[in-house]
């Protein structure tokens, strides 16, 4: 005969496993191995063509060192400059996607010193990151973290994060904005162009930005305080440098934060884009003596002429290149204060971001197809 069922005809080891299972959930640790999904890009061999797929990936393993385990709330969409890649010899099969995150820390490793379980955080992933931000959890580095303020949103710190980045590079470490200045933003309705208005604005510079379309140009002039001029060049017919050269007195502006520019004639680039943005000739006459030229078009050529105007006004170029602190681990504490900044910023208010509405994960794919052909304007959001 068998074993006889205890008192209340239940299987001793039957009981035994739900007992087990109770514990388990109780401490929170999943009883078996849990897949999340990611989002990844995979690259043709023989084209630029860029296809964006989902892959299962297994539960983060034990959190070790410096890094930190995140469970994301939030991850901002950018466009993936796979040339960059490429000269850094990062290609792989399939690439991580997303890299502006914020959310909750959930373990730390041994030698971690920033933060604890529990955190909320926002930060921005490294070129080199096996972890997609498009996922439930990632791995990071605590140097690459900042804490979230508590009266700011997942989607506001994921959104904003990487143009604070780029725009406190551009006006304090490329072209040392002061109070006083005058400053030219190039397409500043866009995502970027908002934030360096505001942190030109709050620095007590005199802001001039072009718009490119009527809807850019009214988004424009609701800023407070307002803008000193707004150059609508939507119709082609706006000159922009007279205009500066009319705004300043005749002077010239101080700094330039480009949206890219024309290098040749307009017959020769005949895409309506292109024929929008200023010639680089335009930017040289514009600029005053010792003024700074920002620009965001890393193959910029200058002749001899436009380089002898420039040594006649003392002038500089810099080339925006937000990817640089990423690329340089000398300027690491620099880079955190730009973190804290633009989140204390956003914190007090003198940050506020044109973001899209929230979108889920599932939609992130056919987003981030929209964002990498550039054809979007404000900041879109996957919300967790």
């Amino acid at each position: 005969m068998g074993t006889a069922p205890g008192p209340e005809g239940a299987d001793p080891l039957q009981k035994d496993s739900k007992v087990a299972a109770v514990k388990v959930q109780a401490i929170g640790v999943a009883p078996r191995q849990v897949t999340m999904k990611g989002l990844y890009f995979q690259q043709s061999s023989t084209s630029e063509e860029i296809t964006f797929v989902f892959q299962e990936r297994e539960n983060l393993p034990v959190t070790e060192d410096n890094y930190v385990k995140l469970q994301v709330k939030a991850c901002a969409l950018s466009q993936i400059n796979t040339k960059l890649l490429a000269e850094m010899k990062m290609e792989k099969d399939f690439f991580p996607v997303g890299r502006e995150v914020a959310g909750i820390v959930l373990d730390v490793g041994s030698k971690v010193s920033f933060f604890q379980p529990g955190d909320e955080v926002a930060g921005i992933l490294p070129l080199d990151s096996e972890d997609p931000g498009l996922c439930e959890a990632v791995r990071v580095h605590e140097h690459y973290l900042v804490h979230k303020p508590e009266k700011v949103t997942w989607t506001e710190a994921a959104g904003t994060i990487r143009d604070g980045v780029r725009a406190y590079t551009a006006l304090h470490y490329l072209s040392h904005l002061s109070p006083g200045k005058s400053v030219l933003i190039m397409d500043g309705a866009s995502a970027l162009g908002t934030i360096a208005i505001q942190l030109a604005h709050h620095r007590g510079a005199k802001v001039i930005s072009t718009a490119c379309s009527l809807e850019d140009k009214q988004c424009l002039e609701r800023f407070r305080p307002s803008i000193a001029r707004v150059i609508d060049v939507s119709n082609g017919k706006a000159q922009v440098a007279e205009s500066c050269l009319e705004e300043t007195g005749g002077l010239g502006v101080d700094i330039v934060l480009d949206a890219g520019v024309r290098l040749y004639n307009k017959d020769d680039e005949p895409t309506v884009k292109l024929q929008l943005l200023p010639h680089k000739h335009d930017i040289i006459t514009l600029l005053g003596v010792g003024g700074h030229w920002v620009t965001t078009e890393e193959n910029l050529q200058l002749d001899p002429p436009d380089s002898h105007c420039l040594f006649l006004k003392g002038a500089t170029v810099a080339f925006l290149n937000d990817e640089v602190w990423n690329l340089s681990n000398v300027q690491q504490g620099k880079y955190l204060c730009i973190l804290k900044d633009v989140m204390e910023k956003l914190s007090t208010g003198v940050f506020r971001p044109q973001l899209d509405e929230p979108i889920p994960l599932y939609e992130a794919k056919v987003t981030m197809e929209v964002v990498q052909k550039n054809q979007g304007r404000k900041k879109q959001v996957v919300q967790f």
